[in-house]
């Protein structure tokens, strides 16, 4: 495994060097430990989109924190994490709860804090027999979307 990072490092250096604006084949090299890798944070920087290699690459995932980026939208393939139990999107630039985290079976807790959303499919989310938290506070919810939230039971639910 301490190669497989190494190769990676030394891909990201080399970039860094070449002045590059790509970062071509990481998801190749990351291969031989993928199934190994449970928690992923890539907090803070900037991201404007989320490869779905990330998903398909790490199958394994149970975490993954994504928060402080400027992601607008997941790509489909997170709605096939098998295993993901906790995703943190806060402060991110959402408008629209992301609608395939609804498909995740596994997933317990999902913050969304400080993003543009205004509607959140509470008839979903009552489906989720694994959600036991739910953070959107900071998000423009109108007063029944709130109302509804805080009346669900089986979870909790910070708005």
């Amino acid at each position: 495994m301490a190669e497989a990072v190494a190769n990676v490092a030394r891909r990201v250096n080399a970039t860094v060097e070449e002045g590059s604006d790509t970062l071509d084949g990481v998801f190749k090299v990351l291969r031989s430990v993928s199934d190994n890798i449970r928690v992923i944070t890539l907090a803070d920087n900037e991201m404007k989109s989320i490869s779905s290699k990330l998903f398909s690459t790490f199958t394994q995932l149970r975490e993954l924190d994504l928060r402080g980026n400027v992601l607008t939208k997941l790509p489909a393939s997170v709605g096939e994490m098998e295993h993901l139990t906790c995703i943190n999107l806060a402060n991110n630039s959402f408008s629209v709860f992301p609608d395939k985290l609804t498909e995740i079976a596994t997933l317990e807790r999902i913050n969304l804090q400080g993003n543009g959303i205004t509607e959140i499919p509470v008839e979903k989310l009552t489906d989720m027999r694994a959600l036991k938290w739910l953070n959107v506070k900071s998000n423009p919810l109108d007063s029944n979307t709130q109302s509804a939230l805080q009346s669900l039971h089986g979870f909790e639910t910070e708005c």
